[in-house]
């Protein structure tokens, strides 16, 4: 047991060290600028295109609470980190004894302005699962069709056993508390979304990404993966315009019941 947790702590620095430096990701992609990847679509005045990314992200400033929201990320992060530590580490240990491979995941993800970042989870898929979602996809129809419109499979036969349950209890997004205090991501706030989403949200793209992706959000209390992706788009982007710190707090309050009692709550 001493071992596995020294070769946690190794995870755990390596991943950090992912997350800090996504160009060492696998297969890293330049992320073309926002103008050329809403180009195919007509935006509205409201969301008018300027020269750069940076230009059209200046539309959309900060908050005057922004301060106390990272602030208040920042003690809400070391603390569950500190208080959960004891379930992190046995969650590590599962993980680790109970199917082949790392403990942590780390995925390129598009954050606050554009920039990419390693978003952190706890492995839940067999080590090849990358490889094996080609082959998946093509053997039927249904499959392909099912990831084209939600970018998940419901019963994905890659999810290993402890796999299934963190993501029924979204336990698997408990290491995201380091990419909040690495500044990547907040609390609350729109869904971390991966590069191949962004055409999807059209010339909204711009609003959401003026904001730190969110560790829970309307989306993850409202339905998760049992709302259409256009409804995602409309909750991030109601969030986005709408949120206050009380908002932030009610939902947090509410993330904190689909944990517990998760049910059906499109968790998987």
């Amino acid at each position: 047991m001493a071992v596995a947790l020294i070769c946690t702590v190794s995870e755990i620095h390596s991943v950090l060290m992912l997350a800090r430096s996504p160009k060492s990701l696998s297969s890293p992609r330049r992320l073309p600028s926002s103008r050329k990847l809403v180009s195919s679509h007509k935006p509205s005045n409201s969301l008018e295109l300027s020269n750069t990314s940076l230009a059209v992200l200046r539309r959309y400033p900060l908050r005057a609470g922004a301060g106390f929201k990272r602030t208040g990320d920042i003690l809400f992060a070391f603390t569950l980190l500190s208080i959960g530590l004891p379930l992190i580490l046995a969650i590590s240990l599962l993980v680790k004894f109970t199917s082949r491979g790392p403990v942590f995941y780390t995925q390129e993800r598009i954050g606050r302005r554009y920039r990419r970042f390693g978003c952190i989870k706890f492995r839940t898929m067999q080590v090849d699962a990358d490889k094996r979602l080609k082959a998946l996809l093509d053997s039927s129809e249904m499959l392909k069709q099912e990831f084209a419109r939600d970018h998940k499979l419901k019963n994905d036969p890659r999810i290993t056993p402890i796999g299934l349950f963190l993501r029924t209890t979204s336990l698997d997004e408990l290491p995201q508390l380091l990419n909040i205090l690495l500044g990547e991501m907040s609390v609350v706030g729109p869904r971390p979304i991966v590069q191949d989403e962004i055409r999807r949200y059209g010339s909204a793209m711009n609003e959401v990404l003026s904001v730190r992706p969110g560790l829970t959000g309307l989306w993850q209390v409202s339905g998760r993966n049992n709302l259409t992706y256009r409804r995602r788009v409309q909750l991030d982007l109601n969030y986005v315009r709408r949120h206050t710190l009380l908002i932030d707090f009610l939902i947090i309050l509410r993330t904190v019941g689909v944990v517990l009692f998760p049910s059906d709550k499109g968790a998987y």
